[in-house]
């Protein structure tokens, strides 16, 4: 199962039966969701403009799991006595997959959120299992080599683009926080072990936006490991390293900055 995704160096386990589960009695939305997944690329530019936000990569990912059948889903469940109502509790997930028979598998992606999001996708996924109303749950996430290979690809793009300091990077549509700029100048600055730019901008940035406090399988897994969410059968997958690409350039800042503005202009409209 996933063996696409685990040839191209995605991270994929799996727990409580979910192997068994999905490709016996789901093979179509294993297949589905390799082929959104296998294809999947992310820019290095939308890293760096997104600031560490939910990339547009992923965002083309969801738009791709919600045009073959995964759109976002509400669960509510209610409590009746005598047919009257006495509690009502709802469950938003990202991403369902329904079937034949109302049988259905949930699906969250989680590319940077502070961690304590996994707590509350794998209680939801345990809570809608024990009643019943999703088969199997799924997260996909920054995996290991892309959480540890951060510094690597934002120096990379620093070195390629040759930015050469804070001014650079606006032409890339970056803009450092006053916070930011101090931390950096600091590290530029200091008497005892000095940085250059580009080693004093890669280590706040990738602290400061892809930390160890935030989404990436290291903590998902720890969780699951521990029992949170079980019995729900869960899938975890992981993104590697080699979805980022460096060959876009100005192409991919000129779609971030549509995307951006139309996004702008939709919120206006609204």
């Amino acid at each position: 199962m996933f063996e696409k995704l685990i040839a191209k160096g995605f991270q994929v386990e799996v727990h409580s039966h979910a192997e068994a589960i999905l490709s016996v009695d789901f093979p179509q939305a294993v297949a589905e969701l390799e082929a959104a997944l296998e294809n999947t690329t992310i820019p290095i530019e939308e890293i760096i403009v997104g600031g560490g936000g939910e990339a547009k990569g992923t965002q083309r990912l969801r738009k791709a799991l919600a045009s073959t059948g995964w759109p976002k889903f509400t669960f509510t469940i209610e409590k009746r006595i005598n047919g009257v109502k006495r509690e009502s509790i709802s469950h938003e997930i990202d991403h369902v997959r329904t079937f034949e028979g109302d049988k259905r598998i949930a699906l969250e992606i989680e590319w940077n959120n502070k961690d304590p999001f996994y707590d509350r996708d794998l209680e939801n996924f345990k809570r809608l299992h024990a009643d019943g109303a999703i088969s199997a749950g799924i997260i996909v996430t920054r995996g290991k080599s892309l959480h540890e290979n951060m510094r690597v690809l934002v120096r990379r793009f620093l070195d390629e683009r040759q930015i050469q300091g804070i001014e650079d990077l606006s032409e890339w549509g970056y803009e450092p926080t006053r916070r930011q700029r101090a931390a950096i100048t600091k590290r530029v600055n200091s008497e005892k072990k000095p940085l250059s730019f580009r080693e004093a901008f890669t280590d706040v940035f990738v602290a400061d936006k892809f930390g160890e406090a935030t989404t990436h399988w290291r903590k998902l897994e720890d969780r699951v490991h521990r029992g949170v969410g079980n019995p729900c059968p869960l899938v975890l997958i992981g993104l590697p390293d080699s979805i980022i690409t460096f060959n876009e350039g100005k192409t991919a800042l000129a779609e971030v900055e549509a995307s951006e503005a139309e996004g702008s202009a939709e919120t206006a409209h609204q």
